[in-house]
């Protein structure tokens, strides 16, 4: 996951050297005689970093725009607060003084993925962001099992 600015223009380069370089290949094992089937096979592992490095940036490049996805998942909000810092054009030194922590701080927790963050820490990064998240129902409730999976209702 590309985390900042510096990190997103440096994969932008590498994608255009690594263009190159497949360019490059693909010549020479055309002028080794590859017949175009063996040619695919030969270039398709450069293919495969390439296209996974162009899929981080177009990943990063959503995140700027505001396009993160929805947190479906717990297990995922490390990604989804990076792309929420990202969005709001925060680097991780300046979010690691809103949050009273060390850079050297967030950037572990970052390169980790916020894994096994606790509720309050998620809830002060939330807080810091001023996010609030609002929660659906992917099955309706009446289709539920009411013994196994009780409903509590307010008046």
């Amino acid at each position: 996951m590309i985390r900042s600015e510096k990190e997103y223009q440096k994969a932008v380069e590498r994608i255009e050297e690594e263009q190159k370089v497949i360019n490059r290949q693909r010549a020479h094992f055309e002028e080794l005689g590859y017949k175009a089937e063996q040619l695919e096979r030969l270039i398709q592992p450069l293919y495969s970093f390439h296209n996974q490095l162009k899929e981080e940036v177009e990943a990063y490049e959503g995140i700027k725009r505001g396009d993160f996805g929805t947190l479906r998942e717990f297990t995922n909000i490390g990604r989804w607060l990076i792309g929420v810092r990202i969005n709001l054009g925060m680097s991780q030194k300046e979010f690691a003084k809103e949050l009273e922590v060390s850079e050297a701080q967030v950037s572990r927790d970052e390169i980790n993925e916020y894994h096994g963050i606790t509720m309050e820490k998620a809830q002060r990064i939330l807080e810091t962001f001023n996010v609030r998240f609002k929660a659906e129902i992917d099955e309706p409730l009446s289709r539920l099992d009411k013994k196994n999976h009780p409903v509590m209702m307010a008046d």
